[in-house]
């Protein structure tokens, strides 16, 4: 029986010390391709990933001794878990482990925004001193609503208590999550009411392009718009439309719908330089569940539940 483990991505020394303590040969392979990934699984006990490999069905018929994949974060879109199950393959992740600094990324880039943090430092590089055209917004008072109550959307919510601010938060697949400082909503209400919009959800065939011109439209004010989540569930086109119309607010992205910047094509690089020059936007390469303390508590949350 093999005691190979495979990790597919950069990870803090706290995982592969572990595992070693385990009992386990880890194969440490943070560039791996997904063809040297099919040479490599048919060796291994456990898999290591992150958001770069696509483990589907070819990869999971060559992987016969393997045992589990952990997923460091949270997302399982990239795993076929439906057939690695089948296949007595146990899959698992840690939302649990970045929660909180998706909760803080997300606060952080909508305090940034709403008081032209980044503008006025920007423009203070150029030599311009502009205190008016810099006046900020306060959140106290707002409503802010969470699309996505899971660890992420409950993360942020817990992180907005002590800003005065009402929160209404909607998940179709979850009720009775009322607290004192957030309120379980629908919809309708977050397009009443809402001044700021956060999505916390995973990329699914139902979120894909979710944040599109109707959805921004629907909105009764122009909102603050955050996804700290997949950028696939924001269609791009229709965002700068809305940022361009006033229809909303400004937006805070931390993921885009492609991350490989040396892959654009024309209309993609475009849309990108666009998106960097408005002065109401705030753009992030994908760190929000990247901090140091994130690096350990999600490898720690992963062999917990495999009891590794």
């Amino acid at each position: 029986m093999s005691r190979k483990a495979l990790i597919t991505a950069k990870v803090h020394e706290y995982l592969i010390n572990r595992l070693e303590k385990s009992g386990y040969e880890v194969i440490y392979r943070p560039s791996v391709t997904y063809d040297e990934t099919l040479a490599a699984i048919p060796e291994c006990a456990g898999m290591i990933v992150t958001t770069r490999l696509k483990v589907d069905k070819q990869l999971l018929d060559r992987a016969v001794q393997l045992q589990w994949i952990g997923r460091l974060g949270s997302g399982m879109e990239l795993i076929d878990v439906p057939y690695a199950e089948s296949k007595g393959i146990r899959c698992v992740s840690s939302p649990e482990g970045n929660c909180d600094a998706v909760g803080e990324q997300a606060l952080g880039m909508l305090l940034c925004l709403m008081n032209n943090v980044l503008k006025s430092n920007l423009e203070l590089q150029r030599g311009i001193w502009e205190r008016d055209g810099n006046r900020g917004f306060e959140l106290n008072g707002k409503t802010v609503g969470i699309i996505g109550y899971g660890h992420t959307g409950g993360a942020f919510a817990r992180k907005l208590q002590g800003f005065d601010v009402k929160i209404l938060a909607y998940d179709k697949y979850k009720t009775g999550f009322s607290a004192g400082y957030v309120q379980e909503a629908s919809m309708e209400q977050l397009y009443a009411e809402a001044d700021v919009v956060s999505v916390h959800l995973p990329l699914t065939d139902e979120t894909y392009h979710l944040a599109n011109a109707a959805f921004f439209s629907a909105f009764a004010k122009p909102v603050y718009f955050l996804n700290t989540a997949r950028g696939k569930i924001v269609n791009t086109p229709d965002l700068i439309a809305a940022l361009e119309t006033g229809t909303i607010a400004g937006a805070c992205l931390d993921v885009l719908e492609n991350e490989k910047l040396a892959t654009y094509s024309a209309a993609e690089q475009a849309q990108f330089e666009k998106l960097l020059r408005f002065p109401n936007v705030v753009l992030t390469p994908h760190i929000a569940g990247y901090s140091h303390e994130a690096s350990i508590k999600m490898p720690q949350y992963v062999l917990d539940k495999l009891n590794i």
